[in-house]
């Protein structure tokens, strides 16, 4: 008795042929956790937006509600950081001299300075801190960073209110130049993110890490002119120091929404501009493909 060709034995008999990778293609199979192209990874990624505001929002509404004053922390906790700052640097160190309207200078580096400390400091605890939601569910890791960064958005969002009340209360009047607010915040949360992307992959390798962080961040904050004028302490200074502090972004930053907001402030040296677009792409970008590099390895071990 002959095999009919279509039968299920001659069927099984050319599946029994196959290898293990060709059987596994052929039926649209594979490897569990591979990580995908750059390109399916943002397409995923972008798929999964709703997502991501919906856990930012969701993660913001959560963070205050044991709190008695609840949502107004968000309010409250930038006042009482510049009032602490203006006691300390302002009235006991004196480095309020020669800046015209230093309350309102203090408070915009404060203000935009915790934007990037913020999103810097969720995102390294992105990965260690979601570690279950992250074996239990398959979604683009870069979600988390993301998230956390956009929390830190909303929540400059609340400041910069505050901030402009500052700014009128102080005698400053209102001007066109505060739209240039919206690119300089609009390039620094790009900043922000690809740098939150990047201490996500090293948080989650080195999980001490986070508790270094701090330390790190208060350094950087002070180079970063928060608290007085990088150009008047650093004039007997060589060139390449002033050259390094003057690239630092947070410096950078800070200085755009600075100039935007108090006109008493010094113009703007032409290479401002230039250095927010260039540390925006540099991180933004390259930080989101250093992420995505590593993509099969969270959430491992």
């Amino acid at each position: 008795m002959t095999e009919q060709p279509g039968s299920a034995a001659s069927v099984a008999g050319a599946t029994a042929e196959l290898t293990p990778a060709q059987l596994a293609a052929a039926h649209g199979l594979d490897i569990t956790g591979r990580r995908p192209t750059l390109t399916s990874y943002t397409r995923e990624l972008w798929s999964r937006r709703h997502f991501v505001v919906a856990y930012a929002t969701a993660k913001l509404t959560a963070l205050y509600t044991t709190a008695k004053l609840g949502q107004l922390w968000q309010v409250v906790t930038p006042l009482l950081n510049a009032l602490v700052y203006y006691l300390v640097f302002g009235l006991l160190l004196g480095t309020n001299r020669g800046i015209p309207n230093f309350i309102a200078y203090l408070c915009t580096g404060v203000f935009v300075f915790q934007f990037t400390q913020s999103a810097v400091l969720s995102g390294t605890r992105a990965i260690a801190d979601n570690l279950t939601l992250i074996r239990a569910l398959h979604f683009p890791r870069a979600c988390l960073p993301i998230a956390g960064t956009l929390i830190q958005l909303q929540q400059l969002a609340i400041a910069m209110l505050v901030l402009v009340v500052i700014v009128l209360c102080t005698g400053e009047p209102i001007s066109w130049y505060w739209l240039l607010c919206l690119p300089a915040l609009g390039l620094q949360t790009l900043f922000n993110g690809g740098l939150a992307l990047v201490m996500a992959r090293l948080g989650a390798r080195t999980t001490d890490l986070a508790q270094l962080m701090p330390f790190v961040i208060r350094t950087w904050m002070y180079t970063s002119g928060v608290f007085w004028s990088v150009d008047a302490l650093t004039k007997s200074t060589p060139g390449w120091v002033q050259a390094a502090l003057q690239a630092n972004p947070a410096l950078v930053y800070i200085s755009l929404v600075r100039w935007a907001l108090i006109r008493s402030t010094p113009q703007l040296p032409p290479h401002a501009w230039p250095l927010a677009l260039g540390w925006a792409l540099l991180l933004g970008c390259g930080g989101y493909v250093w992420f995505w590099r590593a993509e099969d390895r969270y959430g491992r071990g």
